[in-house]
Parts: C-alpha cells; sequence; structure tokens
C-alpha cells in the first residue's frame, strides 16, 4: 500500500482494557450491544491517535475467548462506518446533550448514531434494536450504568426529530462532509470543479477488486471460474476483476492458491506502466504489503529487489510472496539511504511507491481522514523528494523510474512531477496515468464534458485515488 498510516495501537495489558473485557462478559458475543461496545472502544482508541486497523487488532485481543470471532464482522462494519459518519454523530450528540458524556458513552452514542443515520444501510438493524442494544452496552458496564437513561433518551430524540437535527448540524461543513476543515479546503482549492463529489466519494465502502495473477489465469477465465461458483463480477482492467459483493478473501475461488490478490484497480495501474521485461533489474521501494511486488513478477521474470524500511511490514511481503509461489529478494532499508543497502549496480526500473497522505484511499481507511493533520503534508512532500533524490542517481541511463502516491493533493502528485523534472535535466518525463481521482468524481466530471488530466472515464472501473509520473533517465 502507497500509503503509510499510523499503526499505533493501545496496549492489550492496559488497565482499561482488562477493566474492558470483565465488562464485556455481560454481553452476548453476537449481540449488537456487544459489537457497539467492542466498536466504541476501537473509536475511541482512534481519537487518541491510534489507526483503525491496530485499534480493532487490540479490541479483539482483549476480547473474552472465542468472542472476537462471532463478532469481528459486525464491529468492523460499525467501526468503519462510524468513522465515516463521525463527525455528523459527534454534531448530533453536541446538539442532543448538554453536558459532554464520558469518552465510552459518546462513542457508543455515535456508533449508534452511526447506523441510525445511514438507516437505508443498516437495514440488517430496526431503529428499536439499534436503541435497545445501545443502552445494553452502557448497561453491561458497572463504571457507566448511570447514563443507561442519557442513551436511551438521546437515540429517542434523534429518532423523532431525524430530519430537523440532520438538516441543523450538516449546515456545517465538517459535519456535512466527514472530514477535517483544513482537508475540505484543501480539496476545494485543488478541484474547484469537482471537488463535492470527490469529498462525497469518502462516504463509500470502496468495491472489492482482485488481481489476476497472469502467470495463472486471465481475466476471462477467472470470470467463467467465478460464475461457475455463481458469484456475480465485471472486468476492471487488463488483469483486474471486481466483485458485486464483498466476500471474506477465504471465500475467494484461487486466493489461497496465489490464482488472485486483493488490490484495487488503481494500485494495479503501478505495475503494469512500468513496463517490466524479462531479464530488468527492479527495484520495488516502499514495497510493503508486496502488492505490487507481486504483480511486478507476475507480469516478467525479472530480478527484483523489495525494499521496505520497517521489518515487520517486510515479512508481509515475503508471506504474499509465498501465496504466489514467487520470489524476490527483500531487503531492510531506508529508499532515502541507498548507501546502507545498495550494492552498487543499478536498475533497469524503480517503483517508487512513496510514503503520502492516503488521502485518495479513505474510503477504504476513513481513519486518515481523522489522523492526517494539515501539517503532516509539507512534511510529506519533503520526505517524497528525499527519496525521489536518493533513488534517481540508481536508475541506469535508459532506464525508467515511476513515481506514485495514493494522494489527490497536487502538493504529492503533479506539482512534486514538476519539481522533479524541473531540478533533472537528464529526466524525460514520458506517459504515464497521472492524477486519478475517484469514481464519483470522474462521474461528476465526464458529465460536465470536462474530465481532468489523467481521469479514466471508463464506467466500468471503480478505483480509488492515485498518482502516476513516470521519468526516463537521458
Amino acid at each position: 500500500m502507497t500509503a503509510k498510516p499510523s499503526e499505533r495501537s493501545i496496549s492489550s495489558k492496559s488497565p482499561r482494557t482488562r477493566e474492558s473485557r470483565l465488562s464485556a462478559l455481560h454481553l452476548a458475543p453476537e449481540s449488537l450491544g456487544f459489537a457497539l461496545d467492542c466498536a466504541a472502544q476501537a473509536i475511541g482508541a482512534v481519537r487518541l491517535g491510534a489507526a483503525l486497523p491496530a485499534a480493532l487488532q487490540s479490541v479483539f485481543v482483549s476480547a473474552p475467548e472465542g468472542a472476537a470471532a462471532a463478532a469481528r464482522g459486525a464491529v468492523q462494519d460499525i467501526a468503519y462506518r462510524t468513522m465515516r459518519r463521525l463527525a455528523t454523530a459527534e454534531a448530533l450528540i453536541a446538539q442532543l446533550v448538554r453536558k459532554a458524556p464520558p469518552p465510552h458513552v459518546g462513542h457508543v452514542l455515535a456508533c449508534s448514531l452511526a447506523l441510525l443515520v445511514d438507516e437505508q444501510e443498516s437495514a440488517a438493524y430496526t431503529p428499536f434494536t439499534v436503541v435497545d442494544q445501545a443502552v445494553s452496552a452502557i448497561g453491561a458496564r458497572r463504571e457507566f450504568a448511570f447514563a443507561k437513561g442519557l442513551v436511551n433518551a438521546v437515540l429517542r430524540r434523534f429518532l423523532r426529530e431525524r430530519e430537523g437535527l440532520l438538516a441543523t448540524v450538516q449546515a456545517d461543513d465538517v459535519a456535512h462532509w466527514n472530514y477535517q476543515q483544513w482537508w475540505i479546503d484543501a480539496v476545494r482549492s485543488a478541484w474547484p470543479d469537482n471537488w463535492e463529489a470527490i469529498l462525497a466519494s469518502g462516504k463509500e465502502q470502496g468495491p472489492l477488486t482482485l488481481r489476476v495473477n497472469a502467470r495463472r489465469s486471465s481475466v476471462a477465465d477467472y470470470l467463467n471460474v467465478l460464475g461457475e461458483q455463481h458469484i456475480a463480477a465485471s472486468a476492471a482492467g487488463e488483469h483486474a476483476v471486481r466483485l458485486d459483493t464483498p466476500m471474506p478473501v477465504d471465500r475467494i475461488p484461487g486466493f489461497d492458491e496465489g490464482v488472485v490478490s486483493v488490490q484495487d484497480a488503481g494500485a494495479q495501474l503501478a505495475a503494469q506502466s512500468l513496463g517490466v521485461q524479462n531479464g530488468m533489474r527492479v527495484l520495488d521501494a516502499c514495497a510493503a504489503p508486496g502488492g505490487k511486488t507481486g504483480h511486478l513478477l507476475e507480469l516478467a521474470d525479472i530480478e527484483l529487489i523489495a525494499l521496505e524500511s520497517d521489518a515487520s511490514r517486510a515479512r508481509r511481503i515475503g508471506e504474499n510472496l509465498q501465496r504466489l509461489n514467487l520470489e524476490a529478494e527483500v531487503r531492510i532499508g531506508d529508499a532515502g539511504d541507498p548507501a546502507k543497502w545498495h550494492d552498487g549496480q543499478p536498475f533497469d526500473r524503480i517503483l517508487a511507491d512513496v510514503p503520502c497522505s492516503a488521502s485518495g484511499i479513505v474510503r477504504r481507511h476513513p481513519d486518515i481522514r481523522w489522523l492526517r493533520r494539515a501539517s503532516d503534508i509539507p512534511a510529506l512532500v519533503a520526505e517524497q523528494r528525499r527519496i525521489l533524490e536518493a533513488l534517481w542517481p540508481l536508475v541506469k541511463p535508459g532506464g525508467e523510474l515511476l513515481y506514485v502516491t495514493c494522494s489527490i493533493f497536487p502538493e504529492e502528485g503533479e506539482l512534486q512531477a514538476q519539481w522533479f523534472g524541473g531540478n533533472h535535466q537528464d529526466a524525460v518525463r514520458l506517459d504515464a496515468p497521472g492524477q486519478l481521482l475517484p469514481k464519483v468524481a470522474r462521474a461528476q466530471a465526464v458529465a460536465s464534458g470536462a474530465p481532468r488530466a489523467g481521469q479514466d472515464t471508463d464506467s466500468n472501473s471503480d478505483h480509488d485515488g492515485f498518482f502516476y509520473a513516470r521519468f526516463q533517465k537521458r
């Protein structure tokens, strides 16, 4: 993954977590109340700075034995849904409660309101069930049982006054779009013609897109396999298949055998754009978790070095390659400091999939919009430049470097490409996908008759936001 969001977690040995484990014993693991309690713990951890996947993992580790497996799907669904509606929910709480409740009570209310706001998407839960189970979740915790009446009153009042309350809170930009104000302003400034559609795309869950291993099958053949198993899907790119309905990876035909991998259609353009050929020496910089590494090896017989600065993340590269039955040399090192890992031999191709804001993948990682700060962007721009400056001397004359970010901010995209080209007279800019925006934004641009540069107008393609720039050394 291009983005490197925070992966800080809450220790499973902390007093708060031990207390949570005892409290959760009073709720059946398969109940909505248990899921609301666990999701609220995860939301609280994100509000303290943890990434949502790490926060959820901490919650599952601390749950009573056997409970995590029973509740995992519901907890994840509620937590991710709440992240996409967090500002709306918190604004509603501010309207409905005179004095801010204790954090965990507020987080349970936020999760419950997210379900009630999304009543069509949350059809599995009736409003009565949501209210009843939220009250049960609070009542199961002795230290918060006093707030049962408050939770009941707040949620019932929202149901009674739903339209008026939503109209009031959504008059505010942050509560309406569910992004920090600086993020809204940045998108509006960068994309004045379709900023609303870009922000709106973050309300959706991204599709489940697969990459078909070109060494093992083709899109057409794999669609036939899915059809035989009555799994609806469609082609979404040269090697991409999009499932109509997401499913766990262990149920995806051929996944365990390495026939397919999960990878966004936009991310698949990295390996395709690099133009690797048999016999080339290739560097995949910032390679973890190895999705693009695997794709490169599927396309040609190459000598590939996968570089990653984080040893724990580097292990995931090996795991992914083992499933695909492919090999690469995995090195631990800083892409911006080649002296510590480079052997002096130049590369025919370099994939510079650099750390970025991850602003293009917020529908899959909605916590990023709350964790990222405006001050992060200049720091990321500087880091990207440091890495590019270090990698360019490693490219052979006639070789190519592909710069990639999963960002929609021009500072990390087109402006970086222009800076690099202006600073390197031996760099010739070649064709590349350029700036890719989310599907909803593309649809609006096409409808207006003015698609922006780099926007894919294929209606069958639904991908995240990415930027690509390709340079050849003279």
